[in-house]
């Protein structure tokens, strides 16, 4: 169970860091306007307070894990909103990184 916390707790801040940035990218390089970015500026906001939630108590094992998931979400993320189409490096890229994510935050440790 906690694993699986763990997880939806990197797939929701990742959605709200990829998103927020989105958002102020629409906002300013597409002339979308200032809304955009607002509503940008509060989703990066909430995505600081949802890595405090990780079961694990160590600020940079999260962040360096969650590194690994907003590479691949970040494509995910182009190629479901942009239409980007990622190539083989990039999805082994991704690969490599969501490995790190599972030896980083999941690997069995003593106590």
């Amino acid at each position: 169970m906690t694993v699986l916390r763990s997880v939806a707790l990197f797939v929701l801040a990742a959605l709200a860091e990829i998103g927020g940035a989105w958002l102020v990218w629409q906002g300013w390089r597409e002339h979308r306007g200032l809304w955009w970015i607002a509503g940008g500026v509060i989703a990066l906001g909430a995505y600081g307070f949802v890595a405090t939630f990780q079961p694990d108590p160590n600020f940079g094992r999260i962040l360096a894990a969650y590194g690994g998931v907003f590479v691949a979400g970040s494509l995910a993320w182009g190629m479901v909103v942009d239409g980007f189409r990622p190539d083989r490096w990039d999805l082994l890229g991704a690969t490599i990184c969501l490995v790190g994510v599972v030896v980083i935050m999941y690997a069995p440790r003593s106590s």
